[in-house]
């Protein structure tokens, strides 16, 4: 069994089918398709119905996904381990962080944890939209996630696999441009059942799975035209500034632009989506300094 062909297995899962896995593991589909047929006789069972036009798990692929993505998890820690052992580099501490809280939230937080830890540490960071920072996750190359939580949005990352910590909070709030009398341009819940034109998240984007959870469960009813679609939050910020449609933000983004009038409220406080932020981790054992890191983190996180 070689460790490619777990690779190609999750790549399968993760892209729904073998033409996507293949372009992006760069191999051929037909060296794919061999690749994981070569796994499914080592495994001794098919891991995947297929079928003309979908690919889905079978019970046995289901069952088997949670070894693979834990077996590449602890290869990776191991690995990492062992480098940075040989190197002198033990205290490295990798993270993965989504976008808006790489600029908002994580220098000022890592600076207070650091202010109080017993000793140094080197911070590796990687900011990237929900679905990659998942990801990498699950792949082992990071030790550590940063990002919004919100309890009926759907994540990757399985109980039995990760845990997190709260760590701090945040609140998306609806806003737009004003216009001349410092109204907003666009308000919700809209006008006699207007749409409401609307700048919005990408469904890869950990807010664009909140809000979009939020509007199903706990928002007022309302018909929201998207005009534009984004995974950065930071972008989207600038085209509701534009005045292309309102926007759900976290409010650490806009604040300052809302003290200044540059945005207003695109509603009342009913409309905001509370969120907490989260510290993730794999349940697996980390090397020892991130075991002490977290340890440190989670006793001082909040009740």
């Amino acid at each position: 069994m070689e460790v490619a062909w777990l690779e190609d297995f999750l790549a399968v899962v993760a892209h729904g089918g073998f033409s996507r896995a293949a372009e992006n593991r760069n191999i051929t589909q037909p060296a794919l398709s061999r690749r994981i047929r070569a796994l499914e006789d080592w495994v001794g069972t098919p891991l995947f119905h297929r079928t003309t036009h979908t690919v889905e798990l079978t019970a046995a692929g289901e069952s088997f996904q949670v070894t693979a993505e834990e077996t590449l998890r602890r290869l990776a820690s191991g690995r990492d381990e062992a480098r940075e052992v040989a190197q002198g580099h033990t205290e490295l501490l990798r993270f993965a962080a989504t976008n808006a809280l790489s600029l908002t939230f994580f220098p000022a937080w890592l600076r207070r944890v650091e202010a109080t830890l017993p000793f140094n540490i080197n911070v590796q960071m990687v900011a990237n939209h929900m679905d990659i920072c998942e990801r990498m996750m699950i792949q082992g190359q990071s030790q550590f996630l940063l990002c919004h939580h919100y309890p009926a949005a759907s994540t990757l990352l399985a109980p039995g696999q990760f845990r997190s910590v709260h760590i701090g909070d945040d609140v998306l709030v609806p806003v737009s441009a004003p216009d001349a009398a410092g109204r907003p341009l666009h308000t919700l819940p809209g006008h006699a059942g207007a749409p409401v034109a609307y700048v919005a998240y990408r469904p890869e984007s950990g807010m664009g799975r909140i809000v979009a959870a939020a509007l199903e469960t706990a928002l007022p009813a309302t018909h929201l035209k998207p005009t534009f679609t984004s995974h950065l939050a930071k972008l989207l910020v600038t085209m509701a500034l534009d005045g292309r449609g309102l926007g759900w933000s976290p409010l650490s983004l806009v604040a300052e632009h809302l003290e200044r009038g540059e945005l207003v409220r695109a509603g009342d406080e009913s409309w905001d989506i509370p969120m907490e932020i989260h510290l993730y981790r794999s349940r697996a054992r980390q090397s020892a300094v991130a075991e002490k890191f977290w340890a440190h983190v989670a006793g001082r996180a909040p009740a």
